[in-house]
């Protein structure tokens, strides 16, 4: 399970309005019959309106400064593990969904518990996912990428009376470029835009900065940790919790659909693996021999050489888990759904 939270995007080229990443968000509905697309949704309606969403989320903005955001975005995105045990179910998602937020807002820290009905929202289910410029896939490919591009320019510059050379031969060279390519998907060469295979299902969230009555600022960004603050002459509880907000979205998850969690899917674990290694290969190592195994089947689809950990509590080179780190941590940060 991947889940980031990020602030609207301000500044130059991006609107005060939601409506652009609304906008964004339909892209996937465009071309399909109206029974097949996906609507926006949130706690209580399934059928909900792009033009309600950007009408209540605008709207939702009492006192708010020009520079500061007025919705988050939370982008859940279940691993293909387990999209498989739920069958990569619309509905299912649906559900964790509506738990997911109730666990969100009681994640604030307040003097009074916030529950999901101050919470504004809109969901909604998106079903396909494409490669970005950093992903493994892509930049393992862009050398060839690299020389392809070379060689068609080439081959213009031929065509133009530039260059001497041989078109029919640069092109077979970047056919063989193509072919020879670490990355394909139906013998074409993987580079950023293009789609991914497999369960790509994952859910896009708007929050509203503001409460369900546009009384009061609820901010889950990561400078407003749980914190208590004098403000006139009172003490006053603020922030959030996000590290318990994403170990207990894993725990939902596993309630609602009886999975069986891998120590290395927890948040947990990502998380030492990036702070603190020599803790994670030590608690990895502990692992009992059949978890151990899946561990190192699911930390191998990163696409790393992982060296087999025996039972006891040998010491592991450390250059090896600063490399699964490296690769722990671009996935955390890619959104990958592949561990």
């Amino acid at each position: 399970m991947y889940i980031a939270i990020t602030p609207q995007k301000l500044g130059q080229g991006y609107s005060n309005s939601v409506s652009d990443y609304v906008a964004y968000l339909n892209k996937e509905n465009e071309g399909l019959e109206q029974e097949n697309q996906e609507s926006f949704f949130n706690q209580s309606e399934d059928q909900i309106s792009s033009e309600k969403v950007i009408s209540e989320i605008d709207s939702n903005t009492a006192k708010l400064k020009k520079r500061e955001p007025k919705f988050y975005s939370i982008v859940i995105s279940p691993s293909q593990r387990e999209l498989k045990k739920i069958a990569n179910n619309p509905v299912a998602l649906k559900a964790y969904t509506r738990e997911l937020m109730k666990c969100y807002a009681d994640s604030f820290y307040r003097d009074k518990p916030i529950t999901v009905d101050q919470i504004k929202y809109y969901a909604k289910i998106e079903h396909e996912r494409t490669y970005r410029g950093f992903e493994k896939e892509v930049v393992e490919n862009a050398p060839y990428r690299k020389r392809i591009a070379k060689l068609e320019n080439d081959i213009r510059k031929v065509m133009r009376g530039e260059l001497v050379g041989n078109i029919k031969k640069l092109k077979a060279e970047i056919k063989q470029l193509q072919n020879e390519a670490p990355h394909q998907i139906n013998a074409k060469m993987i580079v950023a835009g293009m789609k991914k295979e497999g369960n790509q299902s994952h859910i896009h969230i708007i929050v509203s900065r503001k409460d369900m009555t546009n009384t009061f600022s609820l901010s889950p960004g990561s400078k407003y940790k749980a914190s208590e603050v004098e403000m006139h002459g009172k003490k006053v509880q603020r922030g959030f919790h996000r590290d318990e907000f994403y170990e207990k979205s894993e725990k939902i998850f596993d309630r609602l659909f009886k999975y069986e969690r891998n120590f290395v899917e927890t948040y947990t674990a990502k998380k030492s693996l990036v702070k603190n290694p020599m803790l994670f290969r030590m608690l990895l190592g502990n692992l009992p021999t059949s978890e151990k195994a899946l561990a190192l089947k699911l930390l191998s689809k990163t696409g790393m050489r992982v060296p087999s950990i025996p039972t006891n509590k040998v010491q592991l080179a450390l250059k090896v888990f600063h490399r699964l780190r490296r690769g722990i941590q671009k996935a955390m940060e890619a959104g990958s759904i592949g561990i």
